[in-house]
């Protein structure tokens, strides 16, 4: 089992920034994607940004929404998971998810994924 906490998540009003953190703990091998989803009342969950690991590399996607205004980084032993955000709008209030991705086997059989409980961002004057 993985357990993922996040923290960091608030109040800010627009134009401000928040830094959101997620630590992974427990069985933590052979996760090979970490990231954040966010979910706002009344719409479906999606992707904010997330990184994964390739070898030796990291390769981060952010949603269209963000771009620009977002930097997902990882640690290098794999276990926390950042997100710093700027510029932020009342558009980017909703429940900030932490996500982890771990594969079973190698070569690959299957993929277990993690989500931790939830921080809730909230953009407002």
């Amino acid at each position: 089992q993985v357990q993922l906490v996040e923290s960091g998540g608030g109040l800010v009003q627009p134009g401000g920034s928040l830094r959101l953190s997620c630590a992974a703990s427990g069985f933590i091998i052979s996760i090979n994607s970490m990231g954040w989803y966010r979910q706002a009342p009344g719409k479906q969950r999606e992707l904010v940004a997330s990184v994964t690991t390739r070898g030796s590399t990291n390769y981060a996607n952010y949603a269209d929404s963000v771009k620009g205004r977002c930097t997902i980084s990882r640690d290098n032993a794999k276990k926390t998971v950042l997100l710093q955000m700027g510029s932020l709008k009342p558009a980017d209030t909703a429940v900030y998810y932490c996500n982890a991705d771990q594969i079973v086997g190698w070569p690959p059989k299957s993929t277990n994924h993690y989500w931790g409980q939830g921080t809730q961002v909230t953009v407002s004057s």
